[in-house]
């Protein structure tokens, strides 16, 4: 009889362990899923962004007007002979 309780009582110990792990393992593997997803958004992003800038290399290569505009406006240069009219911005 006293066999039979701990042995009963072992197999519950047992079942509770691992139903607790069971649990545990399926929380596990959905927060696994979502790292997976979060991290093909993240690559799915930096594709784009990779693509962004190799056609941007390109038209570096490639477009000399690309390159004149960016001259132009980003770094103020002018050709000679031309006159620079700078206006105040507008306030909001």
């Amino acid at each position: 009889m006293r066999q039979r309780l701990v042995a009963a009582g072992a197999v519950v110990l047992l079942g509770t362990v691992l139903g607790g792990w069971g649990v545990g393992g399926v929380l596990r593997v959905r927060e696994i899923d979502r790292e997976i997803a979060a991290a093909e958004r993240a690559i799915a992003a930096l594709r784009t962004r990779a693509e962004q800038l190799t056609a941007t290399i390109d038209r570096l290569r490639n477009d000399p007007a690309y390159i004149e505009k960016l001259a132009r406006e980003e770094h103020g240069l002018v050709r000679e002979g031309e006159t620079v009219l700078k206006f105040p911005a507008k306030s909001k």
